[in-house]
């Protein structure tokens, strides 16, 4: 492995390393921008089950899948970070929140959640979609929850106080996702009006065996239901760990052990069922 020498940084020499990560974020750029422009994407749905009867659904997440030229989707992880701070992240944003709305429109039983970035809020074809979304049916708004990261809320928190604000009105519920992997200082928690945490994975994976994250699970369940937000863990895999988070008061799970995203939902199948 080529050493990175100081006089190198010094003079402002790129090391290889960061040349690399440069090189697979252009690629990333260019492979999210194709997807775009040939509408290659897709939400993949993943449930969200009650704590105390997991055969109950509370609602589904749609999580961004980009498929590339073969058709296998590939999940927002491995393209987020690098768009997030680009104007494709607002696309991407845009066409998430498009194909949530659609598929409340039409499927009048479903409660479905979509995810945003902050700043994504004061970008104004993210506000059109979803206000001609809300227009669109009655029960639209109180059927749709929106999600933003702890990381992504302390960007601007002011901001997203009063979109929050401004958008609750029109029955939108919000979740705080990924709670405990981020920065939210607690002196702006009690102001968000966050109606749903999501406890990050990372605390959740293993957590029947694991006394430590035990004590920080119970304890980030303990600020949700001090300010009457229902709690989901995520990343629920084992029976093991589904039963202790029941025995512990979950409120909801989420996770590989109750179902995986996938772009092609029941309903959809029906739908497709019907129209043949």
């Amino acid at each position: 492995m080529a050493r990175v020498h100081k006089a190198d940084l010094d003079r402002g020499v790129e090391s290889p390393l960061a040349a690399a990560v440069t090189a697979r974020d252009a690629q990333t750029l260019i492979m999210v921008r194709d997807a775009i422009d040939r509408r290659r994407l897709r939400l993949a749905y993943q449930p969200v089950v009650t704590g105390r009867d997991p055969s109950r659904i509370v609602f589904h997440e749609g999580l961004m899948r980009v498929l590339d030229e073969s058709g296998r989707p590939i999940p927002a992880r491995d393209f987020m970070a690098a768009i997030e701070t680009d104007e494709l992240g607002r696309l991407v944003d845009c066409a998430a929140l498009d194909m949530g709305l659609t598929t409340l429109v039409r499927q009048r039983d479903l409660r479905i959640s979509v995810n945003m970035s902050a700043r994504s809020i004061g970008y104004a074809r993210w506000m059109r979609i979803l206000k001609r979304g809300l227009a669109q049916e009655p029960t639209v708004g109180e059927r749709l929850i929106l999600e933003i990261t702890e990381s992504s809320a302390m960007l601007v928190p002011e901001l997203v106080i009063s979109f929050m604000d401004e958008m609750q009105s029109h029955g939108i519920n919000f979740a705080l996702d990924d709670f405990g992997a981020g920065y939210t200082a607690f002196r702006y928690l009690k102001d968000f009006m966050f109606d749903i945490i999501k406890i990050d994975g990372q605390f959740i994976r293993d957590i029947s065996r694991n006394p430590d994250n035990q004590v920080l699970t119970q304890a980030l369940m303990s600020i949700g239901g001090h300010f009457d937000m229902l709690t989901v863990a995520e990343s629920v895999e084992r029976v093991e760990d589904a039963h202790w988070l029941q025995q512990a008061g979950v409120g909801a799970m989420q996770g590989y052990l109750f179902g995986a995203p996938t772009v092609r939902p029941v309903w959809m199948a029906d739908r497709a069922a019907k129209s043949a």
